[in-house]
Protein backbone atom coordinates (compact mmCIF):
# COMPACT_ATOMS: atom_id res chain seq x y z
CA UNK A 1 0.00 0.00 0.00
CA UNK A 2 1.45 3.27 -0.51
CA UNK A 3 1.02 6.48 1.04
CA UNK A 4 -0.27 10.18 0.92
CA UNK A 5 0.76 12.61 3.68
CA UNK A 6 -1.32 15.63 3.30
CA UNK A 7 0.72 18.91 3.53
CA UNK A 8 -1.43 19.63 6.83
CA UNK A 9 0.14 16.46 8.23
CA UNK A 10 3.98 17.19 6.83
CA UNK A 11 3.52 20.43 8.63
CA UNK A 12 2.20 18.48 11.95
CA UNK A 13 5.72 16.90 11.65
CA UNK A 14 7.85 19.55 11.48
CA UNK A 15 6.37 21.33 14.00
CA UNK A 16 6.72 18.60 16.52
CA UNK A 17 10.57 18.56 15.26
CA UNK A 18 10.95 21.71 16.07
CA UNK A 19 9.26 21.46 19.00
CA UNK A 20 12.17 19.18 19.99
CA UNK A 21 14.77 21.02 18.71
CA UNK A 22 13.86 24.40 20.53
CA UNK A 23 13.68 22.82 23.88
CA UNK A 24 17.75 21.22 22.96
CA UNK A 25 16.56 17.73 22.42
CA UNK A 26 18.31 16.65 19.30
CA UNK A 27 18.05 12.85 20.15
CA UNK A 28 14.39 13.29 20.19
CA UNK A 29 13.49 15.39 17.18
CA UNK A 30 15.64 12.91 15.10
CA UNK A 31 13.74 9.83 16.84
CA UNK A 32 10.80 11.55 16.41
CA UNK A 33 11.03 11.54 12.73
CA UNK A 34 12.37 7.64 12.10
CA UNK A 35 8.80 6.79 14.46
CA UNK A 36 6.61 8.42 12.29
CA UNK A 37 8.00 7.23 9.00
CA UNK A 38 8.33 3.42 11.14
CA UNK A 39 4.54 4.19 12.00
CA UNK A 40 3.26 5.01 8.51
CA UNK A 41 4.96 2.13 7.04
CA UNK A 42 3.39 -0.39 9.66
CA UNK A 43 0.04 1.82 8.49
CA UNK A 44 0.51 0.58 5.13
CA UNK A 45 0.89 -2.69 6.38
CA UNK A 46 -1.71 -3.41 8.33
CA UNK A 47 -4.06 -0.39 7.49
CA UNK A 48 -6.76 -1.14 9.38
CA UNK A 49 -5.26 -1.44 12.84
CA UNK A 50 -6.12 1.76 13.71
CA UNK A 51 -9.03 2.75 16.10
CA UNK A 52 -12.24 3.90 13.62
CA UNK A 53 -13.01 7.72 14.45
CA UNK A 54 -16.24 9.54 14.38
CA UNK A 55 -16.90 13.06 13.11
CA UNK A 56 -19.37 15.20 11.54
CA UNK A 57 -17.49 16.24 8.15
CA UNK A 58 -18.55 13.62 5.56
CA UNK A 59 -15.14 13.97 4.37
CA UNK A 60 -13.93 12.08 7.25
CA UNK A 61 -15.70 9.24 7.09
CA UNK A 62 -13.56 6.45 7.49
CA UNK A 63 -10.92 8.10 10.07
CA UNK A 64 -8.73 6.47 11.78
CA UNK A 65 -5.99 6.70 14.20
CA UNK A 66 -2.90 5.11 15.65
CA UNK A 67 -0.15 6.32 18.21
CA UNK A 68 3.11 7.43 16.51
CA UNK A 69 5.66 4.61 18.02
CA UNK A 70 7.81 5.82 21.09
CA UNK A 71 5.25 8.95 20.74
CA UNK A 72 2.21 7.50 21.90
CA UNK A 73 0.45 11.23 22.88
CA UNK A 74 0.84 12.20 19.06
CA UNK A 75 -1.60 10.29 16.91
CA UNK A 76 -1.60 9.71 13.23
CA UNK A 77 -4.86 10.35 11.76
CA UNK A 78 -5.29 8.72 8.55
CA UNK A 79 -8.18 7.66 6.24
CA UNK A 80 -7.56 3.96 4.12
CA UNK A 81 -8.94 4.84 0.62
CA UNK A 82 -8.00 1.38 -2.19
CA UNK A 83 -4.76 0.82 -2.31
CA UNK A 84 -3.61 4.45 -0.26
CA UNK A 85 -3.20 5.32 3.11
CA UNK A 86 -4.01 8.82 3.14
CA UNK A 87 -2.29 10.62 6.19
CA UNK A 88 -4.42 13.54 7.06
CA UNK A 89 -3.14 15.17 10.23
CA UNK A 90 -0.39 13.96 13.12
CA UNK A 91 -1.57 15.67 16.50
CA UNK A 92 -1.03 15.74 20.28
CA UNK A 93 -4.08 14.14 21.60
CA UNK A 94 -4.41 16.82 24.42
CA UNK A 95 -5.15 19.09 21.29
CA UNK A 96 -9.05 20.28 20.40
CA UNK A 97 -8.93 16.98 18.09
CA UNK A 98 -12.35 17.58 17.00
CA UNK A 99 -12.11 21.30 16.35
CA UNK A 100 -8.92 20.51 13.82
CA UNK A 101 -9.79 17.53 12.00
CA UNK A 102 -13.46 18.51 11.16
CA UNK A 103 -12.44 22.01 9.96
CA UNK A 104 -9.33 20.08 7.96
CA UNK A 105 -11.15 19.98 4.65
CA UNK A 106 -13.16 23.23 5.11
CA UNK A 107 -11.16 25.08 2.53
CA UNK A 108 -10.64 22.04 0.42
CA UNK A 109 -12.76 20.16 -1.86
CA UNK A 110 -13.06 16.54 -1.16
CA UNK A 111 -10.30 14.06 -1.98
CA UNK A 112 -10.67 12.69 -5.15
CA UNK A 113 -11.34 8.86 -5.51
CA UNK A 114 -7.65 7.16 -5.63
Amino acid sequence: MKQAIRPNAKDDILRQFRYYLLKDEFDVANRFLEAVEESTEALCRMPHIGTPRHFKNPVLVGLRSWAVKGFEEILIFYIVESDTLRVVRILHGKRDLKKILEAEFDDDPPLPPV
